[in-house]
């Protein structure tokens, strides 16, 4: 049956009007909590302490770009003024994030200023992220602001803080545990500020005058007699191994990377943001762990099986080729080998009996 063409727009509209009915009469989703974090690494726990409940934005995702000199876009204004919860370093690292807050005040809105929340005012050392007991200072906070925008799922985001503390920090706890028992009080250099909360945290002995440190950091010129300093102790192997921020690569850092090399110290780089993009938080932290602890083993020349054991699991084998052998227990391909084995012997003496009764036939 043809329809006319009249006839057929007219269906379209009364199925879209039904549609639009249906939908309105059902029950709609609640919203969730809009958050918008200035860095990745904010934004990332914020996304995984905010689960379903939670859109998360993070305005620097990218890791070619440059936290303390990034231009702010007309679309990162708009996350933030529809933002419920606003994550920012602080400490000098993101002053255009606040500005961006100024810029779109709302009184409803939830906060958190990391360099508030630790305690580390402007001058002091920005790179929170990287201080295992900042990290956890700010879990907390995070979890109390989307408490406060969303209360009455304030039972589900305590459950999401505790199943990310106990189960998804546990590698990067366990990593850190571990080699601070083993390599506690070896010395090591870095290239900038960036490293030095988790050499502390570590126990590591940072060798590398703070002064060269924050130079870097901040994009100023080391002293004549820091610079000195720090080529000295790579050169005279004064330290075992050396962190490099790879997205904060001076002329200076450079010619350091490759003295390091040329003199046998391993060279172990970090980022300041995610790295790959989008990888979680704990999994990049541990990712840079794990080759800390590598370079520290291969530097003192020991092995370190519990640190080795810390690594990513390898993923388990393909259903049906799993190999059930352990102590006294025969492996799947033994078995069937020898199943073949007593095949082919049985054959055989068969075959033999079926001669000997074929030639006493014939006498």
């Amino acid at each position: 049956m043809r329809m006319r063409r009249g006839s057929a727009c007219v269906l379209a509209v009364g199925l879209l009007a039904s549609a639009g009915w249906a939908g309105a009469a059902g029950a709609a989703p609640p919203a969730k909590v809009k958050v918008v974090a200035a860095e990745d690494f904010w934004g990332s726990l914020a996304r995984q302490l905010g689960g379903d409940r939670a859109d998360v934005t993070s305005i620097i995702s990218d890791p070619d770009t440059d936290p303390h000199d990034y231009e702010p876009k007309p679309e990162d204004g708009a996350a933030v003024a529809t933002a419920q919860v606003a994550i920012v370093n602080g400490i000098g690292y993101d002053g255009w994030a606040a500005k961006l807050l100024a810029a779109n005040p709302s009184a409803s809105r939830q906060v958190v200023t990391v360099g508030g929340v630790v305690g580390v005012k402007e001058g002091g050392n920005p790179h929170q992220w990287y201080s295992p007991t900042s990290v956890g200072a700010v879990v907390d906070a995070i979890t109390g602001a989307l408490r406060n925008a969303d209360p009455p799922h304030a039972a589900y985001f305590d459950a999401r803080r505790q199943a990310f503390t106990t189960d998804g920090l546990k590698r990067y706890d366990d990593l850190r545990a571990r080699i601070r028992a083993q390599y506690a009080g070896t010395p090591v250099g870095a290239s900038e500020s960036i490293f030095a909360p988790l050499a502390e945290d570590l126990g590591l002995k940072l060798l590398t005058p703070e002064a060269f440190l924050d130079a870097v950091s901040e994009g100023n010129e080391p002293t004549a007699r820091d610079k000195a300093t720090v080529d000295h102790q790579v050169t005279g192997r004064e330290i075992k191994v050396f962190v490099s921020n790879a997205q904060n690569s001076t002329p200076d850092v450079a010619v350091l990377v490759d003295k390091a090399r040329a003199a046998g110290i391993p060279v172990v780089t970090v980022t300041e943001t995610l790295a790959p993009r989008g990888t979680p938080f704990q999994d990049w932290q541990a990712n840079q762990l794990q080759s800390l602890a590598d370079a520290l083993a291969r530097a003192t020349g020991g092995t370190d099986p519990a640190v080795s054991a810390a690594r990513t699991p390898a993923a388990p084998p393909a259903p049906g080729r799993a190999d059930r052998s352990g102590p006294g227990v025969p492996s799947a391909r033994w078995l069937a080998l020898l199943a073949v084995a007593a095949l082919v012997l049985g054959g055989g003496l068969l075959l033999r009996a079926g001669g000997r009764r074929e030639a006493h036939d014939a006498c």
